[in-house]
C-alpha cells in the first residue's frame, strides 16, 4: 500500500489560507452598507496578502519535491548465501549487504556471479533462479550500471521475476566482468547520485575481494 505524501498539507496551506481570506474579504465588502476610506485601504491590503499567499502556494507546488510513493514489497524477508563460499567471503557479503540495506533505500539485494546466485538478502519472492534478460546481459557486456528509476514503466521489467513483483526501482551494478549486484527499492526515483557513486565503490571493493580469492 502506498504511503501518503507527508508534505501535502503543508504545500496546500498557503493556497487554502489565501483563497479563504479572499473569499471572506469579498463577503465582508458585499455586506458593507457604507464604505469608508479606511476600509477600502484595509480591503486592498487584504486582497494583496491573499493573492501573495496563493502565489506562494502555487510556487510551493512546483519547487517542493514530493516524496516518492513507498510500497510494502511482496515477499519474505531473509538472508541466503551460497553454502560453498569461503567464510571470509561470506563475511564480506554480509557486511556490504548490511551497509546497503541500512544506508540506502535498498530493500532487496541479489548477487549474481558466474551464472549463480551467491547471495539474496532483504525481501524476495520464492523464485530464486536468475535467468539474465536483455538488461542484465547488457550490464555484463558493457560493464556499465543500469538504473531503472521507475520499474513499472519499463517493458523489460518482466525479466526481474526473482525480485518482488512490486519493486519500484532497480540498480544493476556490475561487479568485475562476471558479476552483478541487483538492488531493488520500494519507491521510484529514490536513489540519489551519491547513492549510485557509493554503490559503485562497494561493487569495486567486492570485485577486488573476488579477484584475490581467484588467485589462490
Amino acid at each position: 500500500m502506498a504511503k501518503s505524501d507527508p508534505n501535502r498539507i503543508l504545500r496546500l496551506l498557503p493556497l487554502v489560507a489565501g483563497s479563504l481570506g479572499g473569499i471572506l474579504l469579498v463577503i465582508n465588502r458585499s455586506l458593507t452598507i457604507e464604505l469608508t476610506s479606511t476600509q477600502s485601504r484595509s480591503d486592498a491590503l487584504g486582497i494583496f496578502l491573499s493573492a501573495l499567499l496563493i502565489l506562494v502556494g502555487l510556487i510551493w507546488q512546483q519547487v517542493q519535491p514530493r516524496s516518492p510513493e513507498v510500497v510494502e514489497l511482496l515477499g519474505k524477508e531473509g538472508f541466503e548465501l551460497e553454502a560453498t563460499l569461503p567464510d571470509n567471503l561470506k563475511i564480506e557479503l554480509a557486511w556490504l549487504s548490511h551497509l546497503l540495506l541500512t544506508n540506502t533505500v535498498t530493500k532487496v539485494i541479489i548477487f549474481y556471479y558466474q551464472g549463480k546466485v551467491l547471495m539474496r538478502r532483504g525481501i524476495f519472492p520464492e523464485q530464486k533462479e536468475v535467468n539474465p534478460g536483455a538488461i542484465l546481459k547488457r550490464v555484463l557486456e558493457k560493464q556499465k550500471p543500469v538504473y531503472l528509476v521507475d520499474l513499472k514503466v519499463y517493458p523489460g521489467r518482466i525479466e526481474f521475476d526473482y525480485l518482488p513483483e512490486n519493486t519500484q526501482g532497480i540498480i544493476c551494478q556490475p561487479v568485475g566482468s562476471e558479476g552483478v549486484l541487483i538492488l531493488g527499492a520500494n519507491a521510484p526515483r529514490s536513489y540519489t547520485k551519491k547513492d549510485e557513486t557509493w554503490i559503485e565503490g562497494i561493487a569495486d571493493k567486492l570485485a577486488e575481494t573476488l579477484f584475490t580469492y581467484e588467485q589462490f
